[in-house]
């Protein structure tokens, strides 16, 4: 009889080991999946964006040199401990030390000889593929044309191959290390190698070895000394960067002797491999610290000390003038026009004249202020926001060339309140809506901006002139991601802007655009609610097959993705090109690694009151050029690159890494290129260079007694007076041009205070002209006012010193902060104009109730010119209390009227005296009457401010205002 036993039941163990495993599994699939939807949205995006090749390029440059740096790594840890083991003595007697080693090592040798190659190889392996952009530049990277005065190398060497190199040198030098230290540990262990009674005993196997791998390791290191010497071209060395006398006579030769003495010491080292005799090379490296020691330190030390130091103007003035001449080219700032400046401090009537067109288009809006007005005026609801710092542009408004200052009306989902949800904020309000745009140069009579286009719907000159689509999908405050789309004949759900027709309030919309990947099927919703941790994605009914998901929408982000190899300017602007709202971007390539270029740290030299410290992938830079202007359009998110710096070496090697994404310049369109401008954070850049590099001889830059700093911000003390845009006639120019300009004081010492007087005034042409695809021949050409050393000047800070202490100033400034009024200056503006500089202050004047409505209203404007000062109503009336009641100059800044739909009150002054009433005529005794009693008042009104006394400008104002009521009601009589 057979008896069959029932099987087993599992033990707890095993159960909780398939426990064990199975969870791990379903992990391990679960995180790959999280992985999966990561990059295969990224894929979308950037496909959908139509730069799937900078993807790929990434992905597959990163993953290329994982897999060299991964085997770079292994590969010879697994052969050298391989070899180390199979090589061992069979029959050595080894102490009871290494025996107990060995009891515990020998379980794990398969694992550690396995093991050990692969933990190394990944880490290997990242720190390869986090370089790959270094390789792929230097794979792709060429020639300049230009040399380095000391070894006559062409400067691409030092851009594409010299940190190449570095990173190569420094790879192979760790892995030798690696080898020869596992493989003296396992020598060790196994007994090649044994230590005692005073003795060192090595198995020829492991001699070999050993000797092989020191002697490789002193190639690589005779190889880095060697790629030193050019090193020295771009290190810091006596006030300079790169070698000066020292660097160049002693440096140099030494880092070249001490490069042949480590191949000849390397040499040793495998002639020890052959004959066994270990003396020769130890010694030979004992003799090679020595030598550094001494050719390395001491002799430059010596050289310094007793060469250099005594003699130190005439010997480095060769070396001074090499960093002179490649810090300007490599800041672009070799071409400067230096003019010497002897400044017309007397004002005389008529003084102007040639200069009325500057004057008349000064720029009196301050873009860092006004934001609260054009907020207040042009918000409409809360969920719309302004940027608190507005932006600069021009226009060409019938014929002539207006600055403007502009701003887009964007979404704010934070703001909803109790209506954000899900719905809402991703599906609803989807978008902003317009673009604001002011004359720069006026203001209406209540000191309001003057717009040239508001409101919603959009109306003004833009809308006016071309098919305009004010939709702004793509913002710098849009929300993290919007749902839009929808089928043909459906409903529209996106609020478009909040007024309707028929008594509707509001006006819907569907988004018609191509601006996001498409998340029709249920597979992309899937990972879209993966990628942002919502479910509603995936069970929304909002979510259609027409649906796409817009993100990433910020145009700083979306260039930065499209162009990863550019450094970015910190201020977009937008303009209306062609009809579509666009940002405008530019983007600069950079490099740390110029022969003879002096660094200067990014963040710093770009900060102002103007701009928070940003940060950057590489702070620190001694090359820049504004290679790339790029532009993201506002309704569908489409970004455009363009080759605006076609000669740039580097932009040349990232167009061989990224093929076929930047275009030509030949295709920008002319009113794209009307709107281009000069960059103001390479402009900040380089008027850092400036303050020391103005000058062009050795001799000037030793004695270092001509060095310049940008003044602090006469508002701000704590940080650098930001430039300014403006049109402008620079001297030696027949006509303005749209400008950015920046002023230099003397450098203070360590710890001392500058004098605050003017020393230098820079300016760009930044108008790069309206021919499509050709940059007008001026753009970029820069000019320096050096001003004469027996005019005195005031700088910025003193002049504001002025301003506030003027006993009329000052007097005219406590009647305008009476009650809850709060004065704020706007920015300092500096013009060379009448044969002198002239300092223009717009003031504002606001509520100082913080808590309540803050609406800046230009009241007053300051003018000094010398020692002239005035404060008054208008620039044009400035100026000619300046001048004698006759600058020759055209104001600038205008009194306009609201323009129809505008909300703002009517002027306090009432009709301007002297002109005539429609209706009335001039006969009219009773209109006449109340005219002249209006006049009188406003004379009496005039008189009391200026004076101070506030009781007659109180009763004046009273007969002001009584007489207009009057005019008024004559004027609505006349009409009847």
């Amino acid at each position: 009889m057979t008896t069959t036993s029932a099987p087993n039941p599992a033990t707890p163990r095993t159960s909780r080991r398939i426990a064990t495993i199975s969870l791990v599994i379903i992990a391990a699939l679960v995180a790959a999946f999280f992985v999966f939807a990561s990059l295969y949205t990224d894929f979308l995006w950037f496909d959908q964006l139509g730069f799937s090749r900078v993807l790929t390029t990434q992905w597959i440059g990163a993953a290329v040199m994982f897999v060299v740096g991964f085997l770079g790594m292994a590969v010879p840890l697994f052969v050298v401990i391989q070899l180390a083991y199979r090589l061992r003595p069979v029959y050595v007697r080894l102490s009871s030390q290494l025996d107990r080693y060995q009891e515990v090592i020998e379980p794990l040798r398969r694992l550690a000889m396995w093991g050990m190659p692969i933990f190394f190889g990944i880490f290997a392996g990242f720190a390869a593929a986090g370089n790959w952009e270094t390789v792929w530049l230097w794979f792709n990277g060429g020639a300049t044309g230009a040399v380095d005065p000391e070894f006559g190398v062409d400067t691409g060497f030092y851009l594409f191959a010299m940190p190449f190199y570095s990173i190569l040198l420094a790879f192979v030098s760790a892995v030798i290390l690696l080898c020869l230290i596992v493989t003296a540990l396992v020598s060790y262990l196994y007994g090649s190698v044994r230590i005692g009674q005073g003795e060192l005993r090595i198995s020829k196997p492991a001699r070999i070895q050993l000797a092989v791998l020191a002697g490789l390791y002193l190639l690589v290191q005779a190889a880095s000394l060697w790629l030193d010497r050019f090193k020295t071209l771009v290190t810091e060395e006596d006030r300079i960067t790169g070698a000066a006398y020292t660097g160049a006579n002693a440096t140099i030769p030494g880092l070249a002797i001490l490069a042949i003495l480590a191949a000849l010491v390397a040499i040793l080292f495998f002639v020890t491999a052959i004959i066994g005799r270990w003396r020769f090379p130890l010694a030979a490296t004992a003799l090679l610290i020595v030598a550094a020691l001494v050719v390395g330190i001491g002799y430059p030390w010596v050289v310094t000390t007793f060469q250099v130091r005594p003699n130190q103007n005439s010997l480095q003035a060769e070396y001074y003038q090499r960093n002179i001449d490649g810090t300007k080219e490599a800041y672009g700032v070799n071409d400067l026009e230096v003019t010497p400046f002897k400044a017309v401090t007397d004002a005389a009537a008529g003084q102007l004249r040639e200069d009325a067109e500057t004057t008349a288009s000064i720029r009196i809006l301050d873009p860092s202020i006004i934001s609260p007005t054009v907020q207040q005026l042009e918000q409409f609801r809360g969920y719309y926001q302004f940027q608190n710092t507005l932006d600069v542009d021009r226009y060409e408004i019938d014929g002539k060339t207006q600055d403007t200052v502009v701003a887009i009306r964007e979404l704010d989902v934070s703001r909803l309140g109790d209506s954000n949800n899900w719905n809402n904020r991703t599906a609803v309000y989807t978008h902003g809506y317009g673009l604001v745009v002011a004359a720069g140069n006026q203001r209406t009579s209540e000191g309001e901006p003057v717009f040239l286009e508001r409101g919603i719907p959009s109306s003004g000159f833009l809308t006016d002139s071309e098919k305009f689509e004010p939709r702004v999908y793509f913002g710098e405050t849009s929300p993290l991601y919007s749902i839009v789309g929808a089928p043909e004949g459906t409903d529209p759900v996106e609020i478009d802007y909040p007024r309707g027709q028929d008594g509707a309030n509001e006006t819907k919309t569907t988004f018609d655009g191509d601006g996001g990947p498409s998340i029709g099927n249920t597979f992309n919703k899937l990972l879209y609610a993966l990628k942002f941790q919502e479910a509603e994605i995936l069970f929304s009914d909002l979510v259609n097959d027409d649906s796409q998901i817009l993100y990433d929408r910020d145009p700083v982000d979306r260039v930065q993705k499209a162009a990863p190899y550019l450094t970015l300017d910190s201020d977009p602007y937008p303009s209306v090109v062609d009809g579509e709202i666009v940002w405008i971007v530019d983007g600069y390539t950079t490099s740390a690694t110029y022969p003879y270029s002096t660094g200067v740290n990014l963040p710093d030299a770009i900060a102002d009151s103007n701009t928070p410290t940003p940060s950057f992938a590489l702070n620190n830079i001694n090359y820049i050029r504004n290679s790339v202007k790029a532009t993201v359009n506002a309704y569908d998110g489409s970004v455009t690159l363009y080759a605006w710096d076609e000669e740039d070496p580097i932009l040349k090697a990232w167009e061989n890494v990224y093929p076929t994404t930047i275009e030509p310049v030949s295709e920008m369109s002319a009113d794209l290129m009307s709107h281009v401008r000069y960059p103001t954070d390479l402009f900040k850049v380089q008027r850092e260079i400036l303050g020391v590099y103005h000058v062009d001889t050795a001799g000037s830059f030793a004695q270092q007694d001509n060095r310049w700093q940008t003044p602090d911000d006469p508002r701000d003390p704590t940080s650098l007076q930001p430039p300014y845009y403006l049109s402008m006639q620079m001297p030696g120019q027949d006509s303005p041009r749209f400008s950015m300009f920046s002023t230099f004081i003397p450098a203070s010492a360590q710890g001392t205070t500058s004098r605050n007087v003017l020393m230098g005034y820079l300016a760009v042409d930044s108008d790069a002209g309206a021919t499509a695809g050709e940059k007008s021949e001026g753009y970029g050409k820069m000019r320096l006012l050096e001003i004469d050393a027996d005019t005195t000047v005031p700088g910025p800070g003193q002049v504001q010193n002025t301003f506030n202490s003027d006993p009329n100033v000052v007097r005219e400034l406590n009647l305008l902060q009476q009650g809850e009024s709060e004065v704020k200056y706007g920015n300092l503006l500096t013009l060379p104009v009448g044969g002198g500089l002239l300092y223009v202050q717009p003031v504002y004047v606001q509520s100082s109730d913080a808590g309540g409505t803050q609406l800046p209203l230009l009241q007053k404007v300051l003018v000094t010119f010398g020692d002239n000062v005035a404060f008054e109503d208008t620039l044009t009336e400035a100026l000619d209390t300046i001048f004698g009641g006759d600058s020759g100059a055209t104001g600038g800044d205008e009194e306009v009227e609201p323009t129809p739909g505008e909300t703002t009150p009517p002027d306090e002054g009432g009709t301007d005296p002297g002109t005539e009433e429609p209706g009335t005529g001039t006969g009219s005794g009773a209109y006449q009457d109340a005219l002249s009693a209006a006049q009188e008042a406003l004379a009496d009104r005039e008189a009391a401010l200026k004076d101070g006394d506030l009781t007659a400008f109180a009763e004046a104002d009273k007969r002001l205002t009584d007489a207009v009521t009057e005019l008024l009601a004559l004027e609505e009589a006349a009409g009847e």
